[in-house]
């Protein structure tokens, strides 16, 4: 399965929330994510375009590989995500990534209030983020096989169309805060 995912930086967090709201959406309660990337010891992720994260999110913890973009208007890339032992885990998992060589990068704490809403006859989730140091943005994401990419990417921007999104953000949290792209 692959992402597909627009990202758009937000002026108005309440305007965003109330047309949500008329399109349905289910909210959920806000929570805390706190995403660490690691640099792999054997390869350059920044040049094949990937990521290796562990993040916590409230009490739970999850790694992550996500593979290189596979378009050029939305972050579609193949996603590996492994749910693992609890928020406590993050920093042994973070002791046995970096014993084996690879590196912490850099850590991403943002607040997250997600949203799911029927679009086009599939569930769309959203994404209301407030990320530490870089400010408010809406996260437009669904999951698509290899086949069904073209129709995955057209939904999700036809929904960002509805909400008045534009100028969609490809490059990643963590490429933001480092100031890359």
């Amino acid at each position: 399965m692959y992402e597909v995912e627009l990202k758009f930086p937000v002026a108005d967090v309440a305007a965003i929330e109330r047309q949500l709201a008329g399109l349905a959406a289910t909210f959920g309660g806000p929570v805390e994510q706190v995403d660490r990337y690691f640099a792999h010891p054997c390869r350059d992720f920044a040049a094949t375009d990937e990521a290796l994260r562990l993040r916590r999110a409230g009490d739970a913890l999850a790694i992550t590989w996500k593979g290189p973009k596979v378009d050029a208007a939305a972050k579609t890339r193949r996603e590996i995500e492994l749910p693992i032992a609890g928020p406590a885990a993050m920093d042994g998992w973070t002791d046995l990534l970096t014993a084996l060589g690879f590196q912490t990068v850099r850590e991403v704490v943002k607040r997250r209030r997600t949203a799911v809403v029927e679009w086009q006859g599939s569930r769309v989730e959203l994404a209301l983020d407030h990320v530490l140091g870089l400010g408010d943005f809406l996260e437009i994401e669904t999951q698509a096989a290899a086949a069904d990419l073209a129709a995955a990417g057209a939904r999700v921007e036809a929904l960002a169309r509805r909400l008045g999104c534009t100028h969609a953000e490809r490059r990643s949290y963590l490429e933001l805060v480092l100031g890359c792209g």
